[in-house]
């Protein structure tokens, strides 16, 4: 009996590596150089309240930013997050409205995360739907799915909001329990995709599926995977805006996977798969963050702060085509 053979191109290359660190420092140079700015043109920016509120903005961006980080590393991509987050968030608020325990309603509503993943990993590995046809169908659905069970209205968390909000809304040392809750996941997420063959296999999937599948890599699964994980994160940051609002809004997280997706390519992760990593994707989530804060500073409307965010996007992936092109 032959043994399969294993993949050991599956591994990022060293010099993907030394690319991947080089373009991490890179970015943290044009967060240091956004605080500046920030700095010089509001100097309330280092207060310690504005400082705590652009944390959890990292956070809440964050959080599901990393469940797109595996997700495009796979060569996929995943528009459902947002509506993930609004199923998610006024079913946990009804659950703890009829009484049902903080512990069971947690586990049930990223079980719920976990349904809608394996939904989208269903649809792109069994009957080969490209992943945004998939997940934009997801996103409309899900969306559709809260405004109906919520009958279009924000859900009461009843008697547990006070002890529920400590999740979104209390501290730990000093500081609020949700950056906690990302940096560990962080450091989880990037010990995963770095150091364990389930990492390798995810960069080995988005460099080449053919080639991976024929190392030996079950492709279907590492596919179903990322899909979930993204799915179980979204969850976890509707919990996270259900506790600090203490109310669950069908309309929650609206937007929120082009938040996503545009700080996980300011990351460095290549939309076409096999390159980028989680400490990208923590340096794009506190850039988008320092920018929005900095625009709120100066008063900028919202309205223009989306042209702005529009804009970052377009730059963000033209530069990434560019870049693929040449490599070619």
């Amino acid at each position: 009996m032959t043994a399969r053979p294993t993949a050991p191109a599956s591994a990022p290359h060293p010099l993907a590596r030394l690319r991947g660190w080089a373009q991490s420092i890179g970015l943290l140079w044009v967060l240091v150089i956004l605080c500046a700015v920030a700095i010089y043109l509001s100097p309330s920016f280092v207060q310690t309240g504005n400082l705590l509120n652009v944390g959890r903005q990292v956070a809440l961006f964050g959080i599901v930013s990393l469940g797109m980080t595996f997700v495009i590393l796979t060569r996929g991509i995943d528009l459902s997050v947002g509506s993930i987050v609004g199923v998610v968030a006024v079913s946990a608020a009804m659950l703890l409205a009829q009484g049902t325990s903080i512990p069971v309603t947690v586990l049930t509503a990223l079980a719920l995360g976990a349904l809608f993943g394996a939904f989208n990993g269903a649809g792109v590995v069994l009957f080969g739907m490209p992943p945004f046809i998939m997940t934009l169908g997801t996103l409309v659905m899900g969306r559709g799915i809260a405004m109906t069970i919520a009958n279009g209205e924000p859900q009461s968390l009843g008697a547990a909001a006070d002890v529920f909000h400590v999740l979104g809304g209390g501290f730990l040392f000093g500081i609020p329990i949700p950056i906690w809750i990302f940096v560990a996941i962080a450091a989880v997420a990037h010990i995963v995709l770095r150091h364990t063959g389930y990492g390798r296999w995810i960069y080995a999937v988005g460099s080449n599926a053919e080639a991976a599948r024929l190392a030996g890599i079950n492709v279907p699964g590492v596919l179903m995977s990322v899909y979930v994980i993204s799915g179980v994160l979204s969850a976890l940051t509707a919990l996270i805006f259900v506790s600090r609002l203490t109310v669950g809004e069908p309309t929650a997280g609206t937007n929120l996977e082009l938040e996503a997706i545009s700080i996980v390519v300011i990351g460095g992760t290549s939309l076409f798969g096999g390159e980028g990593g989680i400490v990208g994707t923590v340096i794009g989530a506190a850039i988008i963050a320092v920018m929005a804060n900095i625009l709120n500073l100066l008063g900028i409307s919202p309205f223009t702060q989306q042209i702005v965010k529009g804009a970052i996007i377009l730059a963000a992936v033209g530069f990434e085509v560019i870049r693929h092109r040449r490599r070619r």
